[in-house]
C-alpha cells in the first residue's frame, strides 16, 4: 500500500468516527501519516474532554486499524 493509499484510507476511517465526535460537539483533523503512525488533532468538545484519550485509542485508533492494519500507533497533537 502506497502513502497516498494510506492516507485515503486514514481519511475514509475518520470520515467513519467523525459523526460520533460531532455529536458531542468534537471533530478531529489529520495531522500527518507515514506507514505505521498517524497524528491527528481532536477539536472542539474533544479538546477538554476527560475520556479523549479512551476516545483516541477505543474509537479513533482502532477505527484506523480497521481501514490500514499496519498502522500501529495513532498520536493526538494538541
Amino acid at each position: 500500500m502506497t502513502l497516498d493509499e494510506i492516507k485515503l484510507n486514514v481519511e475514509k476511517a475518520l470520515e467513519e468516527i467523525r459523526p460520533f465526535l460531532k455529536s458531542d460537539g468534537g471533530d478531529i483533523s489529520l495531522i500527518s501519516v507515514d506507514e505505521t503512525l498517524v497524528r491527528v488533532r481532536l477539536e472542539g468538545a474533544c479538546v477538554g474532554c476527560h475520556v479523549n484519550q479512551m476516545t483516541l485509542k477505543a474509537g479513533v485508533e482502532t477505527t484506523i486499524k480497521k481501514y490500514v492494519p499496519q498502522i500501529e500507533k495513532v498520536e493526538n497533537i494538541a
